[in-house]
């Protein structure tokens, strides 16, 4: 007895040792984002990770001209927002018509399997074809074709969050909802989905996240600078003969700010949203 409560103790010991090397671990690029952002060049050759003597301010000055920030946060705004709501609102209804119909029908049984499927495809496979595509029909170079290619990559996972949700949504509901005379959009839309709100929190929080922060499909869609976004405008810092490394992790600095600012604030919805569709209701 007293064997197992050592080891027991002992496991617990190593597991908050491993969970404090983690954390240390993600902070220490955050701490050398946020010390470095205030250091003049000399400063960070010298000692990257050591404190800055002075804050130099006028680094985030700089760079935000640079990089044309108001420009360049208002694109990404535009993309993040509009993106994450059609997610919201497609994911959601085809993740409720999979929860409820893909066992009796055959179209919404292929969908599951195709949104299954699609989610083991790398962005590199289809990452050519789509750049001709959309080069072809005139939506390179725009933030429209950037947030059809976002939500298109995003909604299958999407959808998967909001089936396991819709199940433990009584039947009962949406029957009694269809006795008063509600059709199928109707009783979707007046009955289930304000049942969804955690899940849809958590949905809009994860990926407003991953859209805020995406580097790899603005790249090939984004190429003027006109429309490019944030996370793009921070490379204009590394050429071919030289790297500005403090303007950059202003810039990294300024970029993270919003983001974190959110996240704060749907904490709360995105740990009730993930914990609520494994309880069966």
């Amino acid at each position: 007895m007293i064997y197992v409560k050592r080891k027991k103790k002992i496991v617990k010991v190593l597991l908050t040792i491993l969970a404090a090397i983690i954390v240390i671990l993600y902070l220490i690029p955050f701490y050398i984002v946020v010390v470095n952002a205030f250091k003049t060049s000399l400063e960070t050759a010298e000692n990257a990770l050591a404190f800055p003597t002075q804050l130099i301010m006028e680094n985030l000055n700089k760079a935000a001209k640079k990089i044309r920030f108001g420009a360049a946060i208002k694109n990404s705004m535009i993309v993040t927002a509009t993106a994450d709501i059609l997610i919201v609102g497609c994911s959601s209804l085809s993740g409720y018509a999979i929860a409820r119909y893909s066992s009796s029908n055959r179209f919404f049984n292929v969908l599951d399997k195709t949104f299954m499927g699609s989610q083991m495809l790398p962005f590199q496979v289809v990452m050519i074809p789509v750049y001709k595509i959309f080069k072809n029909i005139g939506l390179l170079n725009t933030l429209t074709g950037e947030v059809i290619m976002l939500t298109g990559m995003s909604v299958a996972y999407a959808s998967f969050l909001y089936v396991g949700f819709v199940k433990t949504v009584p039947r009962e509901l949406e029957e009694a909802a269809h006795i008063d005379g509600a059709g199928p959009f109707r009783t979707f839309g007046l009955v289930v989905f304000p049942l969804l709100k955690p899940i849809t929190a958590t949905v809009a929080s994860l990926h407003a996240m991953w859209l805020w922060n995406d580097f790899n499909v603005a790249l090939i869609m984004l190429q003027k600078d006109a429309v490019r976004t944030l996370t793009i405008k921070q490379f204009y810092f590394f050429t071919q003969y030289s790297s500005d490394y403090n303007m950059a992790f202003a810039a990294s600095l300024m970029g993270m700010i919003p983001v974190l600012l959110f996240f704060m604030f749907m904490q709360k919805y995105l740990v009730r949203g993930i914990t609520g569709g494994a309880v069966k209701g």
